[in-house]
């Protein structure tokens, strides 16, 4: 049976079922809706939640670049592929305030500092806290990514003032074992877990485009659905196109309408998740875009670089979402 998502239309949200017991099949039943059918399920779903004309913008910086212990088949950031990346030292704390302000003043209203770490080391995320706690002066949400955390020290994080803490499943449980083997897809749900019990939000999502399926898709939907808290935000990922990784054997842009369904049957499945259009965004047309908003992504990162990968314009994003009617920070 296709399952019919009621929804309120007057932008409460109290009548959208928050669920987490999902079923594959009821997931596969949404993605195949006939697209109108799908499209009007979602953009309710979003509308039930969200204001539909506006777009969240976040930046995201590599505080910590390179030289990472984990073989993640898509990193170019891996110590374990040849990538000609060089690795770097983390950043003074004065340069990552400084490139925090030039976003605020570019207009994202998030800042996101990534380090590539297995985990971090106490003495560096003294650091980071430092970092988390001036860039939440500027009067900017706060996010970091930094690898696996304890309590302990997601609970130094909160105390920082962290408001976001980004942890990507990265793909669906099955596919997990064939791109990463120096961490459990269970490490990364017991991370999650030491995130919420300090009290900070979760950023977390997937990449598409590595040779996983559509089964496979959904089964990362499921996943993020079924966690007893669905994610604050839910970054979905096209993967970038990087010399010297594993994936380049396997990877498949994914079609741009199959793109689309999956964007709406996660804004029916995390009603009340941001939904974040991240990583890849430079390989799509505008009118593709415009249809994943439509279909209810409702974030994205600004700024020409995504950690060490492309990203569009700022003013490129600024032109369409003003041609779209989609207010955001953008001037």
């Amino acid at each position: 049976m296709i399952p019919a998502v009621k929804v309120e239309r007057d932008g409460s949200g109290n009548g959208t079922p928050v669920r987490s017991d999902w079923e594959r099949a009821e997931a596969e039943a949404l993605y195949g809706l006939p697209f109108a059918d799908l499209m009007f399920q979602a953009q309710s779903v979003h509308r039930a939640n969200f204001d539909p004309n506006h777009i969240e913008t976040a930046s995201l910086l590599s505080i910590k670049t390179g030289g990472c212990p984990e073989d993640c088949g898509y990193c170019s950031q891996s110590a374990h592929h040849d990538t000609g990346l060089k690795a770097t030292r983390l950043m003074d704390r004065a340069d990552v305030i400084a490139t925090a302000q030039r976003a605020k003043d570019a207009g994202a209203g998030r800042f996101c500092m990534a380090a590539a770490w297995r985990n971090p080391k106490d003495r560096d995320l003294d650091q980071v806290c430092d970092m988390i706690t001036a860039v939440k002066a500027l009067g900017m949400e706060t996010c970091a990514t930094l690898g696996m955390l304890t309590p302990k020290r997601a609970t130094r994080l909160a105390e920082a003032g962290l408001d976001f803490y980004n942890h990507n499943v990265d793909t669906s449980p099955d596919f997990y074992g064939k791109i990463i083997s120096t961490r459990t897809l269970q490490d990364r749900i017991d991370t999650l877990e030491c995130v919420r019990r300090a009290g900070i939000k979760v950023c977390c999502g997937g990449i598409l485009g590595m040779g996983e399926d559509v089964e496979d898709r959904l089964a990362m939907l499921v996943l993020l659905a079924n966690l007893p808290s669905h994610p604050e935000s839910v970054p979905i990922n096209l993967w970038n196109e990087v010399k010297g990784v594993p994936v380049n054997e396997t990877a498949e842009r994914p079609d741009p309408i199959a793109l689309v369904r999956l964007l709406a049957t996660a804004r029916i499945m995390l009603p009340k998740s941001v939904v974040r259009l991240s990583a890849g965004r430079q390989y799509m047309s505008d009118e593709l875009q415009a249809m994943c908003f439509l279909a209810g992504a409702n974030s994205i990162f600004i700024g020409d670089v995504l950690l060490t990968t492309e990203n569009p314009q700022c003013a490129r994003d600024a032109s369409l979402l003003n041609r779209l009617g989609i207010t955001s920070g953008l001037a």
